[in-house]
């Protein structure tokens, strides 16, 4: 839910804050005053495209800010925003709710910020769509067009049209790719004959030198092991001797190692019968252990020593060979491994033998079966829901003064063309396999009972139009609860009586949703439970700024006044506005 809204130089509105409640809120106000604005706002913090020429004249930016209160009964929706917050390093409030910023500079920079930390504006759709829903005055428009009706139909039914479409949506994409695979192979067989020659002698030249991971590496530090190793020999040998000795006792008989130098003087110290003298046998113990440890790796490490002369010289062939695979295929050995990896995945791909096109032509044609399939089961939910969709706006109209209406929801499969690039035959017809499936939606209004139903761009007028948007939207929004229905001018083109079921049907569905309503009808403001106004002020040096404010009592008898006929504030004018807010009390209490 919308708690508050701040807006700070967008167009008119040189500063502004409002506070918004649960139930039917409605901003009115002059023609000029800036009502869209709000709606504008609203629009940047669900992450719409920027517009630097929304921000008001000679300021820098324009900033728009909006807490947010989270519904914590529906665990998905509440969920899905504390990933978000999660993923992006968003903060909640001390009390709980989330500040959504959005700046727009009038240079055509925007930046977006998300619980104090700066985020993608994409970031701001992702975390106002499942809370906020915004229908400006253009949506009416979109409505007439084919894809928005369709998406509407499966909206509705997205609980049983939601998985079938996933599937169809994924049995065509695995179909397209192995097609292009197919088109390939066949259309230019000469060129992956050629490609596939010399991926195989690549292959064959890497399987005849059989290379092994790191090998470049190891070989290097081998060499240069074996270039030293007369010197590594020497001094090895050196070393164990002075700690073992040699096989050959020195001229006088004596040993001279340092093994057996440390074991007489350990034998001396512990032979001695003075306590103190004969404690720092252990360590001599301790370095006797050590020394002879050393010894035996200096004895391990002369025997592993190569012997061979002509092992630097297989080494220095094998560095060689690896070295020209490295020159022609990357620059490391574990690099020509992969390469080879890959080479070989892609000859799988562009085998052109007959057995190879057969096999993939069958791999086509059982996949073009799965997208057929599937999308049959796509068109029976979608005709099954189309039934359902219709009757329960048509229920919806007759609450709207359009009582003997009828929409009519049609589910019909889109033939294809002569142009058409990517046919598939369903039920024994070429059909357009789109994105969305292979049907079109059409919506078609019967104004009345016995009236020949009509597409609703030929059939609905503007007043009509609006009241079928908004019937289709109530029944869209079905049993949830707590996200915020933002409605820009939606009586656009209706009065009298259908003015007042549309504040009616409004104030219902404000029983289960923030409402939130810009509207230029007394009809539909009577049924508010907050009544917001936009002013405009003409400033010295003709500047127009414009503010918000919640209206008391007293002030909406007033300006529901003024909507009715441009009274103001005078007795007839007061008694007409204060005959309709009871009339609309009174339709609310029941």
């Amino acid at each position: 839910m919308l708690s508050e809204i701040r807006i700070d130089n967008l167009g008119v509105i040189s500063e502004a804050s409002a506070q918004f409640h649960e139930g039917l809120t409605v901003l009115t106000g002059e023609t000029g005053a800036g009502k869209t604005m709000v709606v504008t706002s609203l629009h940047l913090l669900s992450g719409a495209r920027a517009d630097a020429g929304r921000v008001r004249l000679g300021a820098s930016r324009a900033v728009v800010e909006g807490r947010f209160v989270t519904d914590e009964s529906s665990d998905h929706v509440e969920q899905a925003i504390t990933r978000l917050l999660e993923s992006t390093g968003a903060q909640r409030d001390e009390d709980g709710t989330i500040i959504a910023v959005r700046t727009v500079g009038s240079d055509g920079r925007s930046r977006a910020h998300l619980g104090g930390r700066s985020v993608p504006a994409g970031a701001l759709s992702e975390f106002t769509d499942p809370m906020l829903t915004v229908h400006g005055q253009n949506d009416q428009l979109r409505l007439l067009r084919a894809d928005q009706q369709c998406a509407a139909l499966d909206r509705f039914a997205d609980a049983t049209v939601g998985p079938l479409l996933a599937r169809y949506r994924k049995y065509r994409d695995e179909w397209l790719t192995l097609r292009s695979e197919l088109s390939e192979r066949t259309g230019r067989t000469r060129e992956l004959v050629q490609e596939a020659d010399q991926l195989t002698f690549a292959l064959n030249e890497i399987d005849s030198v059989a290379p092994t991971p790191g090998e470049d590496e190891s070989i290097v530090s081998e060499v240069r092991r074996l270039t030293d190793v007369d010197s590594l020999r020497s001094a090895a040998q050196h070393a164990q001797t002075a700690l073992a000795g040699s096989d050959e006792m020195n001229g006088v008989g004596i040993s001279t190692s340092a093994l057996d130098l440390l074991s007489e003087a350990r034998a001396r110290i512990e032979s001695s019968s003075d306590r103190e003298l004969h404690g720092l046998g252990s360590r001599l113990a301790d370095a006797v252990a050590v020394v002879t440890d050393v010894s035996a790796d200096l004895t391990a490490y002369l025997a592993a020593l190569p012997a061979d002369p002509g092992a630097l010289d297989a080494l220095l062939s094998r560095q060689a060979e690896l070295k020209n695979l490295t020159r022609k295929y990357a620059a490391d050995v574990d690099g020509v491994l992969q390469w080879a990896e890959d080479a070989r995945s892609r000859l799988e791909r562009i085998d052109v033998s007959s057995d190879a096109l057969a096999a993939l032509t069958k791999q086509v044609e059982d996949s073009a079966v799965s997208v057929a399939e599937a999308a049959s089961k796509l068109t029976a939910a979608r005709v099954k829901a189309a039934a359902k969709l219709a009757k329960s706006v048509s229920s919806e109209l007759s609450g709207l003064a359009m009582g003997r209406a009828a929409l009519e929801v049609l589910v019909r499969p889109r033939i294809a063309g002569p142009q058409d690039t990517a046919p598939i035959a369903v039920d024994g017809t070429e059909l357009h396999a789109g994105t969305s499936g292979v049907d079109e939606v059409e919506f078609r209004l019967s104004a009345h009972s016995g009236a020949q139903s009509l597409p609703i761009s030929k059939s609905a007028s503007g007043g009509e139009l609006s009241r079928v948007m908004l019937a289709l939207e109530v029944v869209l929004a079905g049993s949830d609860s707590g996200a915020t229905m933002v409605f820009d001018e939606v009586d656009a083109g209706v009065g009298g009586r259908a003015a007042v079921e549309i504040g009616r049907r409004l104030a219902r569905l404000a029983r289960t949703h923030q409402v939130i309503v810009v509207t230029h009808l007394p009809q539909v403001a009577a049924f508010a439970d907050t009544h917001l106004v936009v002013d405009k002020v003409d400033n010295s040096g003709g500047v127009v700024s414009s503010g918000v404010h919640t209206l008391t009592d007293d002030e909406r008898v007033v300006e529901l006044a003024r909507m009715l006929a441009g009274l103001g504030d005078t007795e007839t004018g007061r008694a007409h506005a204060e005959e309709l807010l009871a009339t609309a009390n009174s339709e609310r209490s029941t």
